[in-house]
């Protein structure tokens, strides 16, 4: 999320390079490559070989969801499997518990489909900027 993140930041510039994310956000660019090639298989990234190139938002930030990105990454948003598959439990049907897990899923496929990779930026953006000083009179 972090390093789609640090790619939205920079959308409308120059593809960025993952070493470069890699830097930035402290994560392995070994392990960046896995996951780009991943978000590029699922249509939220492109590749753009050549010497200016490197990665590039397929659409607007603003029409990116995080849980699209969650989704290609991880698969379906749901805390445990049962949830997503109730036949893998016999005790599904009669499971307080896995009705928990049901609602926590829900909540956060909520959340992660309120919130654009654009929102993502620029609440980034908003944290990186330095706080004003306080002045004591």
């Amino acid at each position: 999320m972090r390093a789609m993140g640090d790619v939205a930041m920079h959308y409308g510039e120059a593809p960025v390079i993952l070493r470069e994310v890699a830097e930035r956000q402290g994560i392995s660019v070994h392990y960046l490559e896995n996951i780009f090639m991943r978000l590029a298989a699922a249509g939220l990234v492109r590749s753009i070989r050549g010497a200016q190139g490197g990665f590039t938002l397929a659409k607007p930030p603003s029409e990116i969801r995080l849980s699209e990105i969650v989704k290609a990454l991880e698969g379906p948003i749901a805390p445990v499997q049962c949830v997503e598959s109730p036949t893998t439990c016999e005790r599904a049907s009669s499971c307080a518990t896995r009705d928990i897990w049901v609602e926590m899923g829900a909540a956060m496929s909520k959340v992660l489909e309120s919130v654009s990779l654009q929102d993502l930026a620029e609440q980034q953006r908003k944290k990186e900027q330095p706080e004003a000083p306080i002045y004591y009179i």
